[in-house]
């Protein structure tokens, strides 16, 4: 019986086996997943002639404006013209009460008169040994002193009338007569409308292509679409450090009918048309280590730092890092890394399948 039990298990185990090894053949190897191959769309990189445009807003100033103050203090006696009112050059704009520096003035010229005589008399005497070295001398100190005074009150008188340094419209009326004026009070203020002036901040690209006597386009808002011609009258030679802008002056000459200080402009800087290097501004990337483009190397990308320049509308200049006739991809940055395999649909037009990102 025991013979019979181990022959018995030895059948099943080897049929077992050959079951198994049945089953095994029958049960199919799965097929491996092709990866998807990664599409992008490129651009080929070209050089193009073009000039710079920018448009910045400022607001309309006089050329020149003239605070006038007062250099001796005193009543107002007069002031004649009020805001809005044009004046010109030499008119009088302010007379302060001169009383008092005229009477002094008075009393200094008798002083003066007074040592003329006894120096006179001193220098009659001395020529006769009746006087002496030092009385000379003190007879032509007192004279100098009293000429000296007399000079100084004539000055002070002249400061009672106060005239304008240049023609223009009074913007400020700061006073009126019969009110005490302390000395340096600020009692008009003069502003030049011959011409207006406009400051604008442009970017330190532009600033090194701009020039003085440039022209450049001007709009103001109050005015409507009009446009005007302006000219670069002044640029600043410092850059704001912060914002790496630069200050530009430019000159409306003549004054359009209907423009005033104060109002909104919109200056346009043209330069002229220069090879440029450019890409799409959407081709750009940027991470902590920089700016960068995936430029096509047949069939995988690469990663290639680039300077870029100014933009200009939708494209950005490109100052190194790329040549011309290299291609780069415009769309298909999502997963897109570095030495990556990709197909270029850019060139298939009619194909259904699209980028990824």
């Amino acid at each position: 019986m025991q013979s019979f039990g181990w022959r018995y298990s030895g059948y099943l185990i080897l049929m077992c086996s050959i079951l198994m090894s049945g089953c095994n053949e029958s049960v199919e190897k799965p097929a491996k997943k092709k990866k998807p191959v990664h599409l992008v769309e490129t651009i080929q990189v070209n050089i193009e002639s073009i000039g710079l445009t920018q448009i910045r807003t400022g607001s309309l100033a006089s050329s020149r404006e003239i605070k006038i103050y007062n250099q001796e203090e005193g009543a107002i006696i007069e002031m004649p013209f009020f805001e809005g009112d044009v004046v010109k050059k030499e008119d009088v704009v302010v007379h302060l009460d001169d009383k008092i520096l005229r009477a002094n003035l008075n009393r200094a010229q008798a002083t003066q008169r007074k040592a003329k005589l006894d120096l006179k008399r001193i220098r009659d005497l001395y020529k006769k040994k009746l006087s002496s070295d030092e009385a000379l001398n003190r007879s032509e100190t007192d004279l100098t002193i009293a000429t000296a005074d007399e000079q100084m009150l004539a000055i002070r008188l002249g400061y009672t009338v106060i005239k304008t340094p240049i023609s223009g419209v009074v913007s400020q009326r700061l006073s009126e007569p019969g009110n005490i004026a302390e000395r340096y009070t600020h009692l008009l203020t003069i502003s030049d409308h011959s011409a207006l002036v406009t400051e604008v901040n442009v970017s330190e690209l532009l600033v090194s292509h701009l020039k003085l006597e440039d022209s450049v386009t001007v709009t103001i808002d109050a005015l409507g679409k009009d446009v005007f011609i302006g000219e670069i009258s002044r640029v600043h030679p410092n850059l704001d450090p912060l914002t790496r802008r630069g200050t530009v002056e430019v000159t409306l000459h003549p004054v359009p009918d209907g423009a005033r200080p104060g109002q909104l402009c919109r200056v346009k800087f043209s330069t002229r048309a220069a090879e440029r290097l450019m890409i799409p501004f959407r081709a750009l990337r940027q991470d902590a280590a920089g700016e960068y483009a995936f430029l096509l190397d047949g069939k995988i990308v690469k990663r290639t730092d680039i300077l870029t320049g100014l933009r200009i509308g939708e494209q950005v200049e490109v100052l190194q890092g790329l040549t011309a006739g290299q291609r780069i991809v415009t769309k298909g940055f999502l997963d897109l890394v570095d030495n990556k395999p990709v197909k270029d649909i850019s060139k298939l037009a009619d194909h259904p399948a699209t980028p990824q990102g």
